[in-house]
Order: structure tokens, then sequence, then C-alpha cells
């Protein structure tokens, strides 16, 4: 009996041997697995050694063996798991790109391994635990050993919520965050804005910019990030890269000026060439930039959903550079009002309203929510200010009434702008924008609008201008000079107007009306004043041999000297007035000559070798028949223009008769 007893206890011992020994090659195979492995490893060779010295009954030591067998087989199944993991670590730290797929491949073996790990490494230390807890409660083992094994399993425990793999799925995946990064990089290229895309070409839409086999890629690598939350990352990157490529398309267009402040310019005019850039760099931007990467960012993120992808491209067209866009039309809008400044709003409601639907399509989405704000601010301010600019375009022209008429007698700058101007407003550039714009500034109010209310108010408008003209004539204390600033200002209304959109509206019986009034002021013009010139030059008193003649001498030479002093004087007054229409001046020049050279060639070629032969003849033959014609001929030419700058002369009431400055606006409409 006792030795069948002993037998048993050795058996017992030997299987307790061979369930320590396999205990031991679990923590070889750990220590290949890493630091986290290598803790394992160092704590099971304790644990064996503290289960050595067992002193238990037979019963009591054949029930641990069968504890210690369910205990091994799980933590034998881990070690192979980790086994596994560590032969993955060199190809998850190589380079990616020579093969994505299988890349991915392995780290969704290593990620289900790690799944595996999780889920089994606490069930094979709570099966090592069961044993303590049964030796404890069965005496089978030293209470000194019993700590010491509970203590390293504790250990053990804390370790497991730890990273499994020594950081290897961590490292893999910043591995396939630089690859989408690099993928994004090497083929992203900025677009330049070509010559057809400045032009008609700028009506296509750009085809996505990345080649389909990158976009594949992307999306792969895209799935394993965000299967791992990392997706704000890969968001990150993506806007980070594209935004910086799309800044890169438009860095060559040069657009400084759309960070110009209100305070760096004085009214619209110095930036009109800005304002007719802005148009064309903005729908380049948008159907070519913003639209490319509205369809990328679609093909790369759909699969994840729309709130993803809308969210990506906003950020993008925000980075990018289209709220500085919409900052500057801001600008515009809130700079000095002035007429000019209401074509350039006009400018810029054509372009948005030009874009219109391409920005409802890419910026419609909710994640756009701080464009769309933009936007509509704009729109409202540029309708806004265009309409108050026009509806005060009337009160405008009338405030400048009291102004005095040019001391030259040139036309107005306000009677020739506002003429050009009204013509602009009703051409087939402005006057739909216009109307559009009246529109829906009306029914903002809840007022309607008919066409015949912008027509009315343009007519309105030249019927003031009309009305200031006829209260400058009469402003003029010398009315010769009334006269011909009188025959200057219908010849412009009937030209300038003939044959124009304005001209039709106000019809050829107001065209003939101004012409005949240029008529009129013309014959009295030179009846007042040149055509009394050669009355001066009187044959009376001067045949010859009647009174002697020393006699006729002495009365020709009065009568020269009377005729140079009024020449001289009504020359001098005269050679500061202006007729800017060339055709006006040549023929009133012609009717000059036609009055006074003839008479005084005759008159020269009759008496004056009288005066001729005297030694003061220079003094009454003052000038040449030649000379005279080309004195008069060379009249009222308009001063030379310089052409230093190319910006348009700014206008404002400060200048005589100059376009109303609106900046008047608020006090002069109270």
């Amino acid at each position: 009996m006792e030795g069948s007893r002993m037998e048993n206890l050795v058996r017992a011992e030997k299987s307790l041997r061979l369930s320590l020994e396999k205990s031991k090659s679990v923590g070889l195979a750990l220590e290949r697995a890493g630091p986290r492995l290598a803790e394992i490893r160092q704590r099971l060779p304790s644990l064996g050694s503290a289960v050595r010295p067992i002193r238990a009954e037979r019963d009591a030591l054949v029930a641990v063996g069968g504890h210690i067998n369910r205990a091994v087989g799980p933590a034998a199944a881990v070690l192979k798991v980790f086994d596994a993991v560590h032969g993955l670590e060199k190809s998850l730290l190589s380079d990616p790109r020579s093969d994505i797929a299988g890349y991915l491949s392995v780290l969704k073996r290593l990620q289900e391994a790690l799944r595996f790990l999780g889920d089994n490494c606490g069930l094979a230390i709570q099966w090592l635990e069961d044993i303590v807890e049964y030796l404890e409660d069965n005496s089978v083992a030293d209470q000194v050993y019993l700590a010491n094994l509970k203590k390293e399993l504790k250990n053990l425990r804390e370790s497991q919520h730890g990273e499994l793999d020594g950081g290897l799925l961590d490292a893999a995946l910043r591995k396939l965050e630089d690859e989408f990064r690099l993928l994004l990089t090497e083929n992203s290229v900025p677009l330049p804005m070509s010559a057809a895309a400045a032009g008609d070409g700028m009506a296509c839409i750009a085809p996505s910019p990345l080649p389909v086999s990158v976009v594949q890629k992307l999306q792969a690598i895209l799935g394993r990030l965000i299967a791992n939350d990392r997706l704000d990352r890969c968001v990150g990157i993506y806007v980070e890269v594209r935004s910086s490529n799309v800044r890169a398309s438009l860095q060559a267009l040069n657009l400084d000026y759309l960070e110009i402040s209100v305070s760096e310019f004085n009214d619209v005019q110095s930036i009109e060439g800005y304002i007719a850039q802005w148009g064309k760099h903005l729908e380049f931007a948008v159907k070519h930039l913003f639209e490319a990467e509205y369809k990328l960012c679609n093909d790369v993120f759909e699969r994840i959903g729309l709130d993803v992808w809308m969210g990506c491209f906003s950020k993008i067209a925000a980075q990018a550079g289209i709220l500085a866009f919409l900052q500057f039309g801001k600008t515009v809008t809130e700079s000095k009002k002035d007429p000019i400044k209401l074509l350039k709003l006009l400018d810029i409601f054509a372009s948005l309203s030009k874009l219109r639907l391409d920005f409802n399509r890419l910026f419609g989405g909710g994640p756009c929510v701080e464009i769309q704000n933009l936007t509509r601010d704009l729109i409202k301010r540029v309708i806004d200010g265009a309409a108050e600019i026009f509806w005060e375009l009337f009160v405008q022209v009338e405030l400048q009434r009291p102004n005095p008429p040019p001391v030259d007698g040139n036309v107005p700058r306000l009677v020739s702008f506002i003429t050009d101007y009204c013509n602009k407003l009703l051409g087939d550039d402005y006057k739909p924008i216009l109307t559009q714009v009246l529109i829906i500034h009306r029914s903002w109010k809840r007022q309607s609008f008919q066409e015949r209310l912008l027509v009315t108010e343009i007519l309105n408008i030249v019927k003031a201008v009309e009305q200031n003209v006829e209260t400058w004539i009469k402003a003029y204390d010398d009315p010769i000079l009334s006269h011909f600033f009188a025959m200057n200002n219908h010849w412009h209304l009937c030209k300038h107007l003939k044959g124009t959109k304005l001209g039709e509206l106000l019809g050829d019986s107001w065209l003939r009306e101004h012409e005949q009034y240029k008529e009129y002021y013309s014959t009295i013009f030179l009846r007042d004043s040149w055509g009394k010139l050669p009355g001066h030059l009187s044959r009376e008193g001067l045949i010859l041999f009647s009174g002697g003649r020393a006699t006729a001498r002495d009365l020709v030479k009065k009568r020269l000297k009377k005729f140079n002093e009024v020449f001289d004087e009504m020359y001098t007054k005269q050679s500061s007035w202006i007729m800017p229409e060339r055709d006006l001046r040549e023929k009133t020049c012609q009717l000059i000559v036609q009055a006074v050279v003839p008479v005084y060639r005759s008159y020269m070629q009759n008496y004056g070798p009288l005066v001729e032969q005297d030694a003061s003849s220079t003094k009454y033959a003052k000038y040449t028949v030649q000379k005279l014609e080309e004195m008069l001929l060379c009249l009222y030419r308009p001063r030379p223009v310089r052409h230093g700058s190319l910006r348009s002369p700014t206008f404002s009431a400060k200048y005589g008769n100059g376009v109303p400055d609106l900046r008047r606006t608020a006090s002069a409409v109270v």
C-alpha cells in the first residue's frame, strides 16, 4: 500500500514538473515578443519556483494536476499567437509602398492576433489565479510562496492592459499615414491658369486630379486607418496637402490684392483693375480648382459618408482662399459711395450670379455654413449698395445745380459723365444686371418692380442734367461765354446720345431740339463776338485823294489799331475757352475765319500799303493774313492731358461740375 502511494505521488510530482516545464517554454516564447513579453518570461520562472515546494496529500495533488493542465492549455495558445505577432514585425516595419495591398493584409492579421490576445490573455491569467486560489484553499503550498505567486499574477494582469505588441500596431499605422500623405503629395500638382482657362474654356469643369489607381490606394489605406479611430488624422493630412496645392495654383495669379483694406485706397476707381481681375480669378478658382477638389473629396471619402467628405472639402476651400475672395468683395462694398462704385458692384454681382449654381452645389452642404453666410452677406451688401447709389443719382445731379459753371465754357464733367454713365446702365452689359438687382432689392421690401421704373428713373436723371445746363447757361455774367457754353452742351447731348440706347428712349424730337439749340446759340455767338470784328475795318472816308493821302493813312492806322485791340482782347479771352468736340470746334473756327479773314485780307490788300511804308508799320499791320487765319483755326482746343497714370480721374464735387460725390448722400437727402 505504501509503495502504491509513493508511486502515485511520484507520478503527481512528475505531472506537476511537466506542467512547470511547459510554463518555462511559455516564458521563452514571450521573450521573443518584445519588452512586454520579457516581463512575462521573467515572472513565469518565479511562479514555477513558487509552486515547487508543494507538500500535500495525494488526493489534493491529483486535483492540483487537473487545475494546472487546464491553465497551461490557454497559456500555450496565447504564446503561439505571441510568436505569430513577432513574425509579423519585419513586414510591418518595412515600407508599404511596394505592396500596399499585402501590407494591409499583414496589418489585418496583426489586428486579428491582437484581438485574440486581448480576449485570451485575461483568460489564461484567470486560470493561473484559479490554481493559486486552489493551492491556498487546500493548503497545498507554503503561504510565502503563494503570496509571491499572487504578486506576480497581479503584475501580469496589469501588464495585459498595455501594448501587447510592443507598439507594433501604432508604428504600422503611422507608416500608413505617411504613405497616405506621400500618395497625395506626389500626385498633387498645381493647376496653372492658362490662356484658355481665362476665356471661354473657363466654363468647363475640371476632371478629378488624381488617377483612379491612386484614389483606390487612398481608399484602402483610409479603411484601415478609420478602423483604428484615425479618421480625424486622415482628414487633417488630406486637407493640409490638398489646400496647399490649391493655394499653389492660385499663387501664380498674384492675389495680394485680396488682402487690401478700405483704408488703403481712396475710392473704387483706384482698385477698378483689381475688381475686374477678381471676377476672372474667382471663376477660375471655383470652376477649376474647387470643382476638382469637390469631386476628389467625394471620390476618396464617399464610402465614409456625406458629412465627412463635405466637411473635408469645406476645410480645403476655406484654407485655400475662398474666404479671401469673399472678403475682398465685402471690402469693395465698404468703400466710399460714388457712381463708379455702382458699376463695380454690378460687376461683382454679375460674377457671383454667373457662379450661383456652382456655389449652391459646391458650398450648399452643412459643413460650408461659414462660406454660405459670407456669400449671402456679400450679395446683400452688393444689392443694397447698388440700389442705394442708383436711386440717389437723381438727387446727386440736382445737388450739383448751385455750383458755378466752368469758367472755360467747356462741357461740365457731370454732363459728359452722366450721359455716358446712363448709356452704360441701359446697355446690354449692365441693364439686365441692374434690373435683377433692383427686382431683388424691392422684393426684400415686399415691393413690385417693373422695367419702366428703371427707364423712368434714368430719363429723370437726364432731365435733371438738362435743367442743370439751363441753370448754368443763365449763371454767366458774360453773354458771349454763356452762348459758347450753351452751344457746347447742346451739341454734346445731341451728338453723344444719337444712336444710343438712351437716345432711343429720349426720341428723335428730343435730339433734334438740342441740335437746333446748338445752331441757335452758334449763330448768336458768332454774331455777337467775332461777327462784330470786321466792322472795325470800315472803308468809309478812305477814297484816295478826297482828303489827301495823309488823311487816308491816319484813318487806316486808327482803324487797324482798333481792330488789333479788339482782336487781341477777344482772342486772349477766348483762347482759354474749350470746345471738346472736334467737329464742332473745326466748324466754329471755320465760320470765324470766314467772317473775319476775307474782310481783313481785302482791307490789307487795298490799304495796307498806306501803313507799310511807315516806320511804325508793324504797330498797325500787326498780323499777316496767314498768321491771323492760323491763330483763329487754333482756338478752343482742349488742353493736353497727362498720361502718367493709368487710373481714371477721381470725380468729386470739390471740382466745379464734377461727378457727384455720394459721400454727401446722407446729409443731402435729409
